[in-house]
C-alpha cells in the first residue's frame, strides 16, 4: 500500500504549497507523508481547470481523500452557503486540512473526518475526488460504491483519473453499476468524469 494511505511515523515538518484554484491563489500547509505533499497534484489541477466551481447554495459537499485539503477548502471558499466534509484515512492529512481550513477562514463550514466518523445519515449534493487509484481495483471499487451510495437522488460526483491508471476501465465499471458517466474533458494524461444516478448525463 502506498505510504500516504496510512498515517506516517516520520517527524512532521511543514512547508507551504502555493496553488491557483478557480482564479484565486491559495497558500496551503503541507508535509511529507501525505498525497502530493510538495505541490498541487497534476490530476487535481486538471480537475479544477476542467470544471467550474459549483453555484453557492445550501448544499453539502464531500471531498473524498482530502490530502492537505485543496479541494474541500476551495469548495468551501467558493460556496459560503455550503458545508464540506473532508475525509481521509491519513491522520496527518486530516491535521493539515484542519489547520489549512482555519488559516483560510472556512473551518466553521468544514468537518474534517476519518471515514468511519461520518454519520450514517449524511448524504451529499456533490462529491469531488481525485480517488486513490493505487489502492487497487478491488479496494477502489469498494470505496466508490460506499461513498457514491451517499449521493442524493439528483446529486453528482466529479472524479479525475489518470488515463494510464485505468480511467476508461473505471468509467466502464461505473456504468455497469448503473451510474451515468459523462466525460468533461481530458488534459495532461487525466480524464475528468461527472457521475449522476441511473441516467446518462448530457
Amino acid at each position: 500500500m502506498t505510504h500516504y494511505f496510512q498515517t506516517p511515523s516520520s517527524p512532521e515538518i511543514r512547508h507551504e504549497v502555493t496553488a491557483d484554484i478557480w482564479g484565486r491563489e491559495y497558500r496551503f500547509l503541507s508535509a511529507a507523508g501525505v498525497f502530493s505533499s510538495s505541490r498541487l497534484d497534476p490530476g487535481t489541477s486538471v480537475l479544477f481547470r476542467l470544471t467550474d466551481p459549483p453555484p453557492d447554495r445550501a448544499a453539502r459537499f464531500l471531498d473524498l481523500g482530502c490530502g492537505f485539503g485543496p479541494i474541500g477548502i476551495a469548495l468551501a471558499r467558493m460556496c459560503p452557503s455550503a458545508h464540506v466534509d473532508a475525509v481521509d484515512v491519513n491522520d496527518r492529512a486530516l491535521s493539515l486540512t484542519r489547520d489549512n481550513a482555519r488559516r483560510l477562514g472556512v473551518d466553521e463550514r468544514m468537518s474534517v473526518l476519518r471515514p468511519d466518523e461520518v454519520p450514517d445519515a449524511v448524504t451529499y449534493d456533490e462529491i469531488w475526488s481525485n480517488p486513490p487509484i493505487r489502492i487497487g481495483k478491488h479496494d477502489l471499487h469498494n470505496l466508490l460504491t460506499r461513498w457514491l451510495a451517499r449521493l442524493k437522488p439528483d446529486g453528482t460526483a466529479k472524479l479525475v483519473v489518470g488515463k494510464n491508471l485505468g480511467a476508461d476501465s473505471l468509467s466502464s465499471w461505473l456504468e455497469s453499476q448503473g451510474w451515468g458517466v459523462a466525460k468533461l474533458g481530458s488534459s495532461k494524461g487525466f480524464r475528468v468524469f461527472c457521475l449522476g444516478s441511473s441516467h446518462v448525463i448530457r
